[in-house]
């Protein structure tokens, strides 16, 4: 079974505990375009795609607020791990994937994995959709960086495009 059909398989139940619109700007969208970027990046950085994949639904799936809520990455994680059965992953992947949750709330450790700060950079590529710029000093891969990623993802982030993979593969519509 590919990343993508486990993804399409979780997304209903990680959508039915999600305590927010799942529309709004940490929603299923935007964990649609982090998916995109982490293809795109790891194309470069030789991430793994199953963990992006699965860092794309889980990173932000346990957020109670739209606002500050340091805690929803370790709350992500939580819920990775209890559905590690379901995500495909083995042991060392899973680890990749609870450490990215974990910490894209305050940062990766030393000694963190091509793939895990790839999963970062996917994420703080979307950041233009609340309206602000992505700072490429925040970045952590030089792929990240390449001023094509930085405009093709700053412009789909701004106008908050919806994948076609949310429907494709996910099998979900805003």
């Amino acid at each position: 079974m590919t990343s993508e059909s486990r993804a399409g398989e979780l997304l209903p139940g990680i959508l039915a505990q999600y305590r927010l619109n799942p529309d709004g700007i940490h929603g299923a969208t935007h964990w649609g375009r982090v998916l995109e970027n982490g293809r795109r990046l790891a194309a470069a950085t030789g991430a793994d795609p199953a963990i992006i994949e699965m860092f794309a639904i889980f990173h932000d799936a346990c957020r109670w607020s739209e606002g500050r809520d340091p805690e929803h990455g370790p709350r992500g994680a939580r819920l990775a791990e209890a559905l590690r059965a379901k995500t495909g992953l083995d042991g060392s992947q899973l680890e990749d994937l609870l450490n990215a949750c974990q910490c894209h709330t305050r940062g990766p450790g030393p000694g963190a994995s091509v793939t895990v700060l790839t999963c970062l950079d996917a994420d703080r590529l979307d950041i233009p959709r609340v309206g602000l710029a992505v700072r490429p000093g925040l970045l952590f891969n030089p792929a990240a960086r390449e001023p094509r990623m930085l405009e093709w993802a700053s412009d789909r982030a701004g106008r908050l495009v919806v994948p076609s993979l949310c429907d494709e593969e996910w099998g979900w519509q805003p």
